[in-house]
């Protein structure tokens, strides 16, 4: 069954053995808010689910792959509310990226334009990382006082090592594709043109092999590298609580969003 109501902000079409997630907010950038963020965990649980498919694309409508969490909504939060509710609403994105990373069939992630925080962690919960020439990616939260969440941070550790991942963190510059396939967070980039068809190639490549022996090996490689991750992680969102609640916090969202320079206190 295919998905392609333009109301909705993911799509799921099926072709053959491959399935394709699609963010359609272009018109934002592919920003992620809660409703496209809940719809993206339930297509990939159910995708998940699917004897029929063998192999998962995720991929974006527009000039951009998303530009992350959607920093209106952010800067809407009550940052006096319930911790309670904070917490929970804090827990989305490790859900999110749980659901993606779980899928079991192999996923490849289409990349174009920009892709920056929850953007840039989508694509390094997929098996797969395709970019298109140009395309920059990034992870741009310590540039408006937040942290990296989401149970995000082994991700960048294990694909491009412990010192460029602190590069990427800790900076939030957005680098060039030339630069990530040299440190092996891109596996192949190409022309914006050839993006989907190459994406679709890598895709193919494994729906074509035993899907036993392959969903196998995927759980497995996956379980070694992020054998800690869940014990280590798991107050990543707290983190994320006590940020949001200071004043940097509050003045670096909104000097992003107005488009002037932020005045930083360390409060």
């Amino acid at each position: 069954m295919n998905s392609s109501n333009p109301e909705e902000t993911v799509h799921l079409n099926v072709a053959g053995a491959i399935a394709t997630i699609t963010l359609a907010r272009p018109h934002l950038r592919n920003a992620l808010d809660r409703k496209t963020m809940k719809s993206l965990i339930q297509v990939a649980l159910d995708v998940s689910d699917r004897d029929d498919v063998r192999a998962v694309v995720i991929a974006a409508e527009g000039a951009d792959f998303s530009v992350g969490a959607d920093l209106k909504e952010v800067q809407g939060m009550e940052s006096d509310g319930s911790l309670l509710r904070a917490r929970r609403d804090a827990e989305l994105g490790r859900k999110l990226l749980n659901s993606i990373r779980e899928i079991h069939q192999p996923t490849v992630c289409a990349l174009q334009g920009i892709a920056t925080g929850g953007g840039a962690c989508i694509a390094a919960a997929c098996d797969f990382r395709i970019a298109a020439s140009g395309a920059r990616i990034g992870l741009g939260e310590v540039k408006v006082g937040m942290n990296l969440m989401w149970n995000a941070l082994p991700l960048f550790v294990e694909l491009v090592g412990l010192s460029r991942a602190k590069q990427m963190i800790m900076s939030g510059t957005l680098y060039s594709v030339d630069r990530l396939e040299t440190w092996g967070l891109i596996d192949e980039q190409c022309t914006q043109e050839d993006l989907f068809a190459t994406a679709m190639a890598w895709a193919q490549r494994y729906a074509d092999l035993p899907p036993v022996a392959v969903q196998m090996i995927k759980r497995s490689v996956n379980q070694y590298a992020l054998a800690l991750s869940e014990s280590v992680m798991h107050m990543d969102h707290d983190q994320w609580i006590l940020a949001a609640r200071s004043e940097d916090f509050r003045e670096s969202i909104s000097a992003f969003i107005d488009k002037r320079p932020a005045t930083l206190t360390g409060r």
